[in-house]
């Protein structure tokens, strides 16, 4: 059964816990009072039964059996429909996970539709429970309520991503660290926290507009203004950790590229000292054969050589040695290979 608790409050006291959705509805309207039912993941088959008994529109139906859905907020008549995008820090992994709940509040009911483990609407209803003057304002009280929770849950997930970003920021000057990786992952992160919070604020400012239109509490009022104004906070801060993400990025690829510049350059005067290297090994090579070049045509056998038998053949051939060998290296050394 998907039915996480479902009781019937009259002027903010819990009387009636209700076994069956249908003893639900019969004993909410016998007292005259507000029914508060919390579903996890139900069926089609409980979603319509509620909507049905309710008059819930179609098209919210359709929202909630669909999941995966935006931030909004929609009114239907005197039934109104909001969509809300908790989140949780997950410290193992470092990475934010997003849930999903429906609220739907009529004049005398709250139905509250959850998708994730986050939020603890148990928690909510505990805190209502023990505040009968705040739970007896009805059901825009109970949604003042699940709206606080949420804002309350981003608290740890900022301060999650800022860790984050501080380890991040810590990371950019470290050798042979790339950060790039993890600024994507993060820069993800972040915006997809801007998406489920960006939209609260107009939320709350169309709900603050129909105050007085849908009559609301005045005291529901200024809890409304005070979620607006720390939801307003959380837009402020995530709109800061993208700026400074964005900023990181630019850095780190700043720094990868000079990192790139410094390595090329290394390997152009390691390339340079290799063909300075290579000249000298070439020019003393060189060097070496010209006089083996001498050294080999004396040595063939030949009969009719006309220095064989010359006195000053063998001082002449030492000469031409010793000439190539100090003219080539004369020339290497003016070319700068020596």
């Amino acid at each position: 059964m998907t039915i996480i608790d479902n009781a019937i409050y009259v002027d903010g006291i819990r009387t009636e816990n209700p076994q069956s959705l249908s003893e639900t509805f019969e004993r909410m309207r016998e007292r005259q009072g507000m029914s508060w039912i919390g579903l996890y993941r139900p069926s089609e088959e409980e979603i319509r039964e509620v909507a049905d008994e309710f008059g819930i529109h179609a098209l919210v139906v359709e929202d909630a059996l669909a999941g995966h859905q935006r931030s909004k907020l929609e009114r239907y008549g005197d039934v109104l429909f909001m969509v809300l995008r908790p989140a949780r820090y997950l410290d193992e992994a470092e990475e934010v996970e997003f849930g999903e709940v429906h609220v739907v509040v009529g004049p005398d009911f709250v139905v509250t539709i959850r998708h994730a483990e986050s939020p603890d609407l148990g928690r909510v209803r505990r805190r209502l429970e023990d505040d009968p003057t705040l739970l007896a304002r009805g059901p825009e009280a109970v949604l003042y309520a699940i709206l606080d929770e949420v804002v309350d849950e981003y608290s740890p997930v900022l301060a999650g991503l800022e860790n984050d970003i501080d380890e991040i920021e810590s990371q950019l000057f470290e050798d042979d660290v790339d950060a790039t990786q993890r600024i994507y992952e993060l820069g993800r992160e972040v915006i997809d926290f801007q998406r489920a919070t960006q939209p609260l604020s107009g939320m709350l400012e169309a709900l603050l507009r129909g105050s007085e239109k849908y009559l609301v509490d005045e005291e529901l009022q200024r809890y409304l203004r005070d979620v607006l104004d720390h939801t307003l906070r959380v837009a402020d801060r995530a709109n800061t950790f993208r700026t400074v993400l964005d900023n990181a990025l630019t850095v780190e690829s700043t720094i990868v590229a000079r990192r790139q510049n410094e390595e090329m350059r290394r390997m152009t005067e390691l390339s340079i000292r290799q063909n300075d290297e290579v000249k000298k090994i070439s020019g003393w090579a060189a060097i070496l054969f010209a006089p083996t070049l001498v050294g080999t045509i004396y040595g063939m056998n030949f009969d009719h050589m006309p220095e064989l038998h010359w006195v000053l053949g063998y001082p002449m051939a030492i000469a031409m040695m010793l000439a190539m060998g100090l003219g080539l290296y004369a020339a290497f050394k003016r070319k700068g290979w020596l």
